[in-house]
C-alpha cells in the first residue's frame, strides 16, 4: 500500500508485487508464517541487491540511487 494512495505509486507497488509471486514465491505451499516472512524478506533483497533490471539499465535498483544525475 502506498502512503499517500497515489495511482502511480500504487501501480508500481502492484508490479513489484506481482514480480516477486510469479519469480519468487510462485508454487510454495507453506503454512508457516514466520517462514513465508523470511522467504519473502529474502526474496525482497535477491529483487533489490541481485535481479538487473531493464528499467535500471541493467543494474540492480540498490545500485541505481549511487548514480549521479546529468
Amino acid at each position: 500500500m502506498t502512503e499517500k494512495y497515489d495511482p502511480y505509486q500504487n501501480a508500481v507497488a502492484e508490479r513489484v508485487n506481482g514480480i516477486l509471486k510469479q519469480e519468487f514465491i510462485r508454487g510454495f505451499q507453506i503454512n508457516d508464517i514466520q517462514l513465508m516472512r523470511k522467504i519473502i524478506k529474502q526474496s525482497i533483497d535477491i529483487y533489490n541487491t541481485e535481479k538487473t533490471h531493464l528499467s535500471c539499465r541493467m543494474k540492480t535498483p540498490k545500485y541505481m540511487p549511487q548514480q549521479r544525475r546529468g
